[in-house]
């Protein structure tokens, strides 16, 4: 059971393969919840298959709830763009698809701004400029089951030691500070 924290908030991000994301934002000290779904598409209730079509509009996202008195929608937004490469457009690695593509959700005017912040600090530490979309939230789809918690329940399957193995990693070392004991 999820513990419920009275002043916990939601971010919404797009970075990739929703199994990778997940893994990392599990992670982090004051994080309560992370779910992989999708969003910013325009077909209600979506599946994967339809979403893999790249033709709903939608993401594959993770919706991270969190407590901000613990970490900031800042440091959460600085660790999105800092754990997958959001210089590139519809694509990370060999995923390839606007399903894929680098995006925030923003709920209100000061998440938007907060995450343009987050972009113009992070921008120097890439050679390239950073496309990740900025977009309003409206709606977040939960993944079918078998996509929740994919590389807690699983972590000896090919593809966590191949792709998410790496990243978990360089996340690691990159915020150790910030992760569960």
């Amino acid at each position: 059971m999820n513990k419920i924290i009275s002043n916990e908030q939601k971010i919404t991000f797009g970075g990739g393969c929703f199994w990778c994301t997940e893994a990392l934002f599990q992670q982090l000290k004051g994080v309560f919840k992370v779910e992989s779904g999708y969003s910013g598409g325009s077909v209600k209730n979506p599946s994967y298959n339809e979403v893999c079509n790249g033709t709903t509009g939608h993401a594959e996202v993770i919706e991270v709830t969190y407590n901000p008195d613990e970490i900031s929608f800042e440091d959460l937004a600085k660790i999105h763009l800092t754990t997958h490469d959001p210089t590139t457009p519809n694509r990370q690695g060999a995923d390839r698809g606007t399903q894929y593509r680098s995006i925030i959700f923003y709920r209100d005017e000061k998440e938007k701004g907060l995450a343009m912040k987050s972009i113009e600090e992070v921008q120097n530490a890439y050679e390239n400029t950073i496309v990740t979309e900025l977009k309003m939230f409206e709606e977040f789809y939960p993944a079918e089951a078998y996509h929740q918690d994919y590389y807690a329940t699983d972590p000896d399957r090919p593809y966590c030691q191949v792709v998410i193995d790496p990243k978990l990693e360089k996340f690691k070392k990159l915020y150790k500070e910030k992760i569960k004991v």
